[in-house]
């Protein structure tokens, strides 16, 4: 069985144009909410904490619903289509009141925008596991997130390159920018909509026994024992991965007084996770998502446990971010194919719902969490307590006896230096 890299390219090109609004978004409203608007760090910060507790309600419930929507057009293209569409006219539409005096016109379209945003990210991940075999989804995951990393190269480079004009009073003109980003998830979606047949895809792929039983059975005791373990899991090592990624350019300047550095470390880390999506993604498939996840959290925490107590900067650091990014590539490429391998082909949104809620809660959580440690008992605590909730999570991630892949024998020897698919 060989995963049709190309047909997951295309399928990814949901996940891509997510991805570059996202990093738009976070690279860009921040500034306009400061100088156009001249919000202080707190409020702008709440405001830009919405996206993520919208994401509680939102991406289960449309993920749920997509479930049960059945379309000549498939039931996740939908949402996917209708999202894109809503989400691209209000990204034009917030360029155009980025002005003094129309705050109250910009926040309720940025409202409506994460309001679309929200619609369709989970039918848009769902569309992977529901189109591709269930030993092959770590693969198909790998080039997923890889779309997603070169989703968000696409907008920085927007900024980079566009952001050459500014308006009558001095501040910067980012119009071009969404300009850029809205085409590409028009052009990107339509090209989805074109390629891939979701209906016909869906059907070929389809268990018949999961597709008779129907979506909304009640999981067997021992499998939604795993699948409450593995999203405790997920929560755990988001909690100590956004903790050090929120807090990282305060830590470094406070602490080493280097923020060209801090800089440096953490495209290398993204760099890294970039280049391992596809390695991890074969090597997953040869020894088994849990012992790939398991590797990937001893590493990470022990990255993190040793940069705790790195007193100066130093070459080191760089190394130790590479092996970050490989080990956070490990565990991203296998944590969602796992809550996705316990479901029934009719409930993959509903579970792609429940990853995203613990996913997203851990991100709402621990800068709080951090943060007060960070002002109360000293930043020497950020890499500590980051290396505890990582290490928390193989613990948990340890007890999971459900969602691992279980890669076929190979029929000869030669087989098992088929590195094609």
């Amino acid at each position: 069985m060989k995963l049709n890299n190309r047909r997951t390219l295309l399928i990814g090109l949901a996940f891509f144009s997510i991805c570059a609004f996202w990093q738009m978004y976070d690279t860009i409203i921040p500034l306009i909410l400061r100088d156009t608007f001249h919000l202080g760090d707190s409020l702008s910060g709440v405001i830009m904490a919405a996206d993520n507790i919208l994401a509680l309600v939102l991406l289960p419930l449309f993920g749920k619903l997509s479930d049960r929507t059945r379309t000549p057009l498939g039931k996740r293209m939908p949402y996917i289509v209708c999202g894109t569409a809503c989400a691209v006219a209000l990204t034009l539409a917030l360029a155009g009141v980025d002005a003094p005096g129309r705050f109250t016109a910009f926040l309720i379209l940025l409202g409506l925008l994460l309001i679309a945003m929200g619609t369709y990210r989970s039918p848009a991940v769902a569309l992977m596991p529901d189109v591709t075999p269930k030993p092959l989804r770590s693969k198909a995951n790998a080039i997923i997130n890889l779309m997603g990393a070169l989703g968000g190269i696409y907008a920085l480079g927007a900024v980079k390159l566009l952001i050459k004009s500014t308006h009558a009073d001095g501040r910067a003109n980012y119009t071009p920018v969404f300009v850029a980003v809205a085409g590409l998830m028009a052009v990107s979606v339509a090209l989805l909509v074109w390629r891939v047949k979701e209906n016909a895809l869906a059907a070929q792929n389809a268990d018949p026994e999961e597709e008779e039983q129907g979506p909304g059975g009640k999981l067997p005791p021992d499998q939604a024992r795993s699948l409450a373990l593995i999203l405790c899991s997920v929560a755990l090592w988001y909690m100590g991965y956004n903790a050090v990624t929120t807090a990282y350019s305060k830590y470094f300047t406070r602490m080493w007084g280097d923020l060209s550095g801090a800089a440096s470390c953490l495209m290398i880390a993204t760099g890294a996770a970039v280049v391992s999506y596809i390695p991890v993604g074969i090597l997953s498939s040869r020894v088994g998502r849990k012992k790939m996840i398991l590797a990937g959290v001893v590493l990470l925490a022990g990255c993190f446990a040793v940069t705790g107590f790195i007193q100066k900067f130093s070459f080191v650091l760089y190394v130790l971010f590479v092996l970050i990014g490989f080990a956070w590539a490990a565990i991203n490429v296998n944590s969602y194919p796992m809550v996705v391998e316990i479901s029934r082909s009719g409930d993959v949104g509903k579970y792609t719902g429940y990853y995203y809620t613990f996913s997203m809660a851990a991100q709402i959580l621990t800068p709080i969490l951090s943060g007060w440690l960070l002002e109360h008992v000293g930043y020497h605590t950020l890499f500590p307590y980051a290396a505890t909730t990582v290490a928390l999570a193989f613990l948990t991630m340890l007890f999971v006896r459900h969602g691992d892949n279980r890669p076929e024998a190979k029929k000869s020897l030669i087989e098992h230096f088929d590195m094609e698919d």
